[in-house]
């Protein structure tokens, strides 16, 4: 079963030929290969470029070991170029590849060569490539399935689709395994010899367990606030001794693997950012469950970080918003209260306030979730998105208040 990704092949499709390095980027797994090998070469054959204008180095492969060398692969390139006409350089986890800024660097210096990259290592690729080529490199970051991606392929119901959706998540392999046990089984097993030997090599940790266990930590606190301090306390209450300064490093060793990402809180009235705490989300759903064994199946945390994903998706800056108000305690003075909007939402001039609810039964719970949002001044829209009703409506005070449904299967949703 092909599944499409016509998002970021249409995104590829724009960026062709522009005298960048287009450089896919994302988790192991979640499809980056299958995209440029399959989907775009697929398109570029459709559209009349011949077999031989296509040179592709999979660097993860053992057959193409020798080309991990900065001259091997630069020559090997150069003597495939036989003509004048457009060129296609596909090279998979480029990270693979020594010196691989100044090779790619090269190779924007052949006028008939269209380069593209993929890698799974934000240091190595996300930072570092696009400071490198100082305007020459074009990011293009690619997400596990997201759920209107998975119902696309899915045969059942949406109500039963969001069941598996949220306990399996969205790597395309195992959407398309058929039993719950061997789900399972393969999150399991690519998380543990995968995304953990990835890491722990790539940064040469030594203490492996206490890393593990801060991965763990992670897994169980999504969408909580938190910072190293934090967690470090967490561990000593437990009596595991971790210091601050290592739970930072580690942190970054999973934001770097694109395991997780960070949303940092930021001061709506202040217009400023607050260092700490900040939360933490998993960018496959499923890869934080089976860490976590299937327990701690808290639907409305992970219904929080679904929607944080796909905004991500979408292309928007999300924060965590935070809103200062004075307000008279029971005894009547006054005191600072700090409210909390789950996202603030950004997009060039865009800007969303937006709460996730797993549920509003009544009248009561409706106006909790709205609090926040009746204490900011501007018009910027702001919407309450939930689970529990089939359609999106307008409450009184024009907040939106919007089914997860229809947020997710519906990319302009939003603007509803």
């Amino acid at each position: 079963m092909i599944i499409k990704r016509d998002f970021y092949l249409n995104k590829l499709i724009s960026a062709r030929q522009n005298n960048m390095v287009k450089v896919i980027t994302g988790i192991r797994r979640c499809g980056k290969s299958f995209l440029l090998f399959n989907l775009f070469k697929e398109y570029l054959s459709q559209n009349g470029i011949d077999e031989s204008h296509f040179i592709e180095i999979q660097f993860d492969d053992f057959a193409f070991r020798k080309y991990r060398n900065a001259e091997e692969a630069y020559n090997f390139v150069k003597s495939k170029l036989i003509d004048s006409k457009q060129y296609y350089i596909f090279l998979d986890e480029v990270q693979l590849l020594e010196n691989f800024e100044d090779v790619l660097n090269g190779f924007l210096h052949i006028p008939n060569a269209d380069v593209y990259v993929t890698g799974s290592n934000a240091k190595f690729l996300s930072k570092d490539i696009i400071t490198e080529f100082r305007g020459r490199g074009d990011e293009i970051h690619i997400s596990p399935l997201s759920f209107s991606e998975f119902m696309s392929v899915y045969s059942g119901s949406v109500e039963d689709g969001w069941k598996e959706y949220i306990t399996y998540g969205g790597l395309p392999a195992v959407v398309l395994l058929k039993s719950p046990e061997k789900k399972a089984e393969y999150l399991k097993n690519i998380f543990a010899e995968t995304y953990i030997t990835d890491i722990i090599e790539r940064n040469k940790v030594k203490n492996t367990s206490e890393l593990e266990d801060l991965i763990n930590l992670v897994s169980s606190s999504i969408g909580s606030l938190t910072n190293p301090k934090k967690i470090a306390d967490t561990f000593v209450s437990n009596k595991k001794k971790i210091s601050q300064e290592t739970v930072k490093k580690y942190l970054e060793y999973l934001s770097d693997s694109f395991l997780v990402s960070a949303s940092y809180r930021y001061d709506i009235k202040g217009k400023k950012y607050i260092d700490t705490p900040l939360k933490y989300y998993f960018s496959d759903i499923g890869l934080r469950n089976a860490r976590l064994n299937f327990r701690q199946m808290e639907e409305t945390h992970i219904m929080e970080n679904i929607i944080y994903n796909e905004l991500v998706m979408r292309g928007y800056n999300v924060d965590v918003g935070v809103v200062q108000i004075s307000e008279r305690n029971k005894a009547g003075k006054s005191c600072r209260v700090q409210y909390e909007i789950d996202f603030v939402v950004n997009k060039g001039f865009k800007r969303y306030y937006i709460q996730s609810a797993f549920a509003l039964p009544d009248r009561e719970k409706v106006l909790q979730e709205e609090r926040p949002f009746l204490n900011i001044s501007d018009s910027f829209k702001k919407i309450i998105i939930e689970k529990t009703n089939i359609h999106s409506y307008y409450t009184e005070e024009g907040i939106l208040v919007l089914s997860i449904f229809d947020f997710l299967l519906n990319e302009n949703s939003l603007e509803i």
